[in-house]
């Protein structure tokens, strides 16, 4: 017999099944109301009835998709949308295998989720042709569509119609394809559709350097059509990337080449990007809701628990509303006042939104789940308590989530005065039938893990989430482990480049072995394993061509390859023999050997242990670059490099330790495969002795300079010029009267039978092995070399969060702020750095980009207050340091000193300034540097709000409007414009004084709120009268006349009696009392 309980509960039942009258939104009672008694069965029933009445009814019967809104006239499907639902099936499923007689239903469940994801992937594959242009060419209009038609999988808008590039979405396929092919779930039929998904990994991989419009389809905050690198794209990237290497798409039936590859050098790129960018979403976006689902559920990309913590704070500060999250401040998606029928935002539109954004509650059922994966009882039961006083049930009883809640029109006056104090209305999800999928398949998953009926490990089998106790206890193919210190020792293999020179070192106590003595084991160059990688997922059917040619990285050449029946390992991209001149400098490349095994130690993350390999060639040790090799390889010996352990032994020896890559992925189109060269052992006689050279000093600055003079040469007769030039034994002055003769008759003259470029290039060899600096790199700018490697230093320095200029000082600069190829930039520098007189730049220029992107990896810290790293500017405080240095000396010429006193000439400027030097010296020094103090960007937003008609300085004016409205204090784009507005300043000392003078105004006003400034204010005019005072002061007190130089005033410290601050302070004072004073409400003169 029925207990009493058991017959209200049914009764209750009935009638809320029988409701057919009244608002759709009715409370929600029903769907959260069970017995603690209640069988497993019946609870699973309950949901069971839940995701097929609210999910499961509109999934298409066709393609298996979802549809964006469920009323019978829409036919878009969006592939982020289906992806969640998808998953709250398998959700369900994962439950449903708990019980034993479960009616099929698990089943059904299981293969609705499959019907779904290959619903997705068959539209994908219909686009193999875009896949296949976005891995040449990752722009806007090469992209897979993000919506598709839900029953047919067609297209439904164009690329001018709709913002398909959304990295994220890919991803999230990516990252639920393996969570549910580990589960058991079989997704993925055969080798076409490997080779696809191995495709769609290619793309994935650049996420890093792709701007795209992100999780709400706008890009930019400010809705204008504009792509942005966002943090959330980034790092589900980088979750996908980590969850699908080296995993079998046939799951437990799988074989070896049905697994994936990832280029582990390319996920690290994206997770130093997802570092730098966090904790803001984009430039536009400060923060935004959309990281949520990256930094928790699904995607918990972020491995550092402190960065993970500082993102959710700042999300939860600055969006919680009562109602759900803002998406992001000032979003206008469907607020009473955005115009319906316009695609784009007008400038300074985005005020109008201020404080009236939608709230959605489906970030409190992100932060549900969160609280469950992380342990958090409280956290679980506080987002609950929120959530459940703004969802309603169906006329079924099931709970319906409102999309969002909006403030009505007639309220928005009203809710903009005072922040919250409105009433919102929900969204129109669940009214005639219209439902929010994505918000009721995520509630379904958060319900089903509140009530235990799945446990995280359930619907994360891959370990996405491993609480910081279990990080070094669980075994994973790459693991996601994060900021715990990496105390891996590199297992090092010296390969001397021939028997004879194993001989010469083995007389020092230097023990290495030939490429000979190491048979079988190959040793590859890593453009040969790039070769290699080219055949993997080559699809002839689908137009697809494999692999692009990327560079393999430190890391990917840390690994041993199985290759063809052949054991195969790599030396290091900085031992490739390279035409530029870089490579004859060989303290440069000790210097590249500390750095790559720095970077090896710190971001080394599998379980073997990282096999580098140092190749020794005869070239490396002659004349004076023989002692600093033999120190470097007696360092390595001993244990230590550069506070990097290290094991050197025989690479017969190590080869147990480290991790092996299996390429048989060669196999498969066997007889295509090109031969590939390995490094070949140089056949010499073994007896004979290396030829090591007397040691050649550093050529000194006589030398180095030219015998003639330019000009004197110009207007003479070319067959003068060319006897000159066969006469002279001076490189320097051979190359400069080249350089004429080649401007003058082109590029294929022919001098004596000789053609000019030929003749150049051995000038070229001839002066590095000298060590004539000036001569190479004279000559490197008239023969136009370029540098292939600076493509991948400006990626990493963008993805540090800065932007780079090339340009000369005090003359136009292209600002670089997403990633260029080789030829883009070799264009810009020889036409922008290559002035008639200074062309030795265009190629020093290339040198400090390859410089600063090492520092950058290594000492981030050294970039602080650097918006923009403005390299002709650079050139220019390097020019300050020599001229510093020499005193009254004539300075060092910049362009004679080797490529590595270049390097150490950067660090030394690009540490901060020691007290001893002038104040004239540190301005010049920081404001060639572009450098700024801490919050120095928050304090000129604070300036811009006291200034009616904006800031004016040399010529730039930053107007108030629309700035502020477009713009909100912390975001990045803000900054990028307040270094827009600073770019026209000549001098770097007077830029350092524009610099300080702001930050004194931000303090006056900050102190002195009733006043404002009533005109524009010119920062060139109060500088102007600031150094009037000083000159008055000085000629005063001290009888000195005015002079229209700065010098003295830059020269003079800015705090203390007479210091420039007071001035500037007086200055600001005067043009402020000219103003009006805003009566304030505690002012101690009003009378009442």
């Amino acid at each position: 017999m029925s207990s009493l309980a058991d017959v209200g509960w049914k009764l209750l039942e009935f009638k809320a099944r029988s409701k057919r009258s009244g608002s759709i939104y009715e409370p929600l009672k029903l769907s959260i109301l069970q017995r603690d008694d209640e069988p497993l069965w019946e609870k699973l029933d309950r949901y069971y009835s839940a995701v097929k009445a609210t999910i499961l009814n509109y999934q298409s019967p066709t393609t298996g998709l979802f549809p964006v809104k469920t009323c019978a006239t829409c036919k878009e499907a969006k592939v982020r949308d289906s992806l969640y639902c998808a998953a709250a099936a398998w959700a369900l499923a994962l439950a449903y295998r708990r019980i034993d007689d479960d009616m099929g239903r698990t089943h059904e469940l299981e293969h609705s989720a499959i019907k779904c994801m290959r619903g997705i992937l068959y539209c994908y594959m219909r686009q193999a042709d875009k896949v296949e242009q976005f891995k040449q060419d990752p722009s806007p209009s090469k992209c897979l569509h993000s919506v598709f038609d839900v029953d047919t999988g067609d297209e439904v808008y164009s690329y001018s119609d709709y913002h398909h590039l959304q990295i994220d979405a890919v991803s999230l396929f990516l990252l639920y394809l393996v969570e549910m092919i580990c589960s058991g779930l079989q997704i993925i039929y055969n080798t076409d559709e490997v080779s696809f998904i191995q495709n769609l990994v290619f793309c994935v991989e650049r996420a890093y350097r792709v701007p795209d419009y992100g999780m709400w389809e706008r890009g930019s905050k400010y809705n204008n059509g504009s792509t942005e690198l966002h943090s959330s794209s980034v790092g589900l990237a980088k979750a996908a990337l980590e969850a699908i290497n080296g995993f079998n798409l046939f799951g437990n039936q799988g074989c070896s080449w049905s697994v994936i590859f990832v280029d582990l050098d390319a996920h690290n790129r994206n997770r130093q990007t997802l570092c730098s960018l966090l904790p803001r979403e984009s430039r536009s976006h400060n923060t935004d809701a959309a990281l949520l689902p990256t930094i928790s559920y699904p995607a918990f990309a972020v491995d550092d628990d402190a960065l993970y913590t500082q993102t959710l704070d700042k999300i939860v500060r600055k969006l919680r509303g009562k109602y759900g999250f803002k998406r992001f401040l000032r979003d206008g998606y469907r607020t009473g006042n955005e115009d319906q029928n316009r695609r784009y935002y007008k400038s300074a539109e985005m005020k109008l939104f201020d404080g009236i954004e939608c709230e959605f509650p489906i970030f409190f059922i992100y932060m549900m789940i969160d609280g469950v994966f992380r342990g958090s009882k409280a956290q679980v039961k506080e987002y609950q308590d929120v959530l459940e006083p703004i969802i309603f049930q169906s006329y079924d009883g099931h709970a319906v989530i409102p999309k969002y809640y909006y403030v009505p029109a007639d309220f928005i006056e009203a809710e903009q005065k005072k922040h919250g104090s409105q009433k919102r209305f929900p969204s129109n999800s669940g009214h005639d039938g219209k439902i929010f999928l994505c918000g009721q398949a995520l509630y379904n998953i958060a319900k089903l893990l509140v009530d235990e009926l799945i446990s995280p490990k359930d619907i994360d089998p891959i370990h996405r989430y491993v609480p910081r106790q279990d990080q070094r206890n669980v075994s994973m193919r790459y693991s996601n482990q994060g900021p715990i210190e990496n105390d891996v020792v590199v297992h090092v293999a010296l390969i001397a480049e021939s028997q004879r020179l194993q001989v010469f070192l083995n007389t020092y106590g230097i023990q290495t072995q030939t490429p000979q003595q190491v048979e079988p084991i190959q040793i590859w160059p890593q453009k040969e394993l790039v070769k290699a990688y080219r055949f993997l997922a080559i699809n002839k059917k689908l137009g697809l061509s494999g692999r692009p040619e990327r560079p393999v990285g430190c890391i990917g050449t840390c690994k041993i390859y199985r290759i063809l029946g052949k054991t195969v390992v790599c030396y290091p991209i900085v031992f490739d023999l390279s035409d530029f001149y870089l490579s004859q400098d060989v303290m440069l490349l000790i210097d590249d050997i500390k750095n790559a095994l720095q970077f090896i130690k710190q971001y080394w993350k599998m379980q073997g242990r990282p096999l580098f390999l140092v190749l020794i060639r005869e070239d490396n040790i002659k004349g004076s670059r023989f002692n600093p090799v033999l120190d470097m390889l007696a360092s390595f010996k001993k244990g230590n490099i550069g506070g990097v352990k290290v094991h050197v032994d025989r690479l017969q020896t190590l080869i147990s330790g480290a991790v092996v890559e299996q390429l048989d992925f060669l196999r498969v189109n066997e007889a295509e495969i090109p031969e590939f060269k390995s490094f070949e052992e140089l056949e010499l006689p073994k007896h004979s002795k290396v030829k090591r050279q007397t040691s050649t000093p550093s050529a000194s600055d006589l030398e180095q300079q030219p015998e003639i003079s330019v000009e004197e040469w110009l207007h003479k007769p070319t067959s003068e010029i060319i006897q000159k030039f066969h006469d002279c034994d001076c490189l320097a002055s051979q190359a400069q009267l080249a350089s004429i003769v080649l401007r003058r008759e082109g590029s294929d003259y022919l001098a004596r039978d000789e053609n000019m470029m030929d003749e150049l290039e051995r000038i070229y060899r001839r002066a590095g092995s000298r060590k004539l600096w000036l001569a190479v790199r004279q000559v490197a700018v008239i023969i136009k070399k370029f540098a292939s490697s600076i493509a991948p230093h400006i990626t990493t320095i963008l993805v540090h969060g800065k932007q780079v200029t090339l340009g000369l000082f005090g003359q136009e600069e292209v600002v670089i702020s997403n990633p260029l190829s080789p030829g883009v930039i070799q264009d810009i520098i020889y036409s922008k750095c290559c002035p008639q007189g200074g062309e030795r730049e265009a190629v020093l220029q290339q040198e400090l980009v390859i410089h600063i992107g090492w520092i950058v990896s290594n000492n981030p810290e050294l970039f602080s207050g650097m918006l923009k790293i403005r390299v002709g500017w650079i050139v220019q405080a390097m020019k300050h340091e020599l001229k510093i240095r020499a005193g009254s000396l004539p300075p060092q010429d910049i362009h004679q000193l080797s490529p590595s006193d270049i390097k150490q000439l950067l660090l030394d400027v690009l540490q901060p300034q020691h007290t001893g030097r002038s104040w004239l010296n540190r301005r010049q020094i920081d404001g060639s540097l572009n450098r700024t103090p801490l919050g120095f960007y928050d304090r000129v937003w604070q300036i811009l709000e006291r200034t009616p008609n904006g800031i004016m300085v040399a010529g730039t004016h930053l107007p108030q409007q629309p700035t502020l409205s477009d713009m909100t204090m912390y975001e990045m784009n803000f900054s990028l414009l307040v270094e827009d507005t600073l770019k026209n300043i000549i001098l770097p000392e007077y830029r350092q004084i524009i610099v300080e003078l702001l930050m004194v105004v931000s303090i006056v006003l900050e102190r002195n709120p009733e006043l404002e400034f009533s005109d524009k204010v010119n920062l060139d005019g109060l500088v102007k009268e600031a150094f009037h005072d000083f000159q008055r002061d000085r000629s005063q007190f001290e009888g000195i006349e005015n002079k229209e130089n700065m010098e003295e005033f830059y020269n003079t410290p800015p705090m203390g009696k007479r210091g420039t601050s007071s001035y500037l302070t007086k200055a600001v004072m005067i043009q402020l009392l000219q103003g009006d004073v805003k009566p304030c409400k505690d002012d101690p003169c009003s009378v009442s």
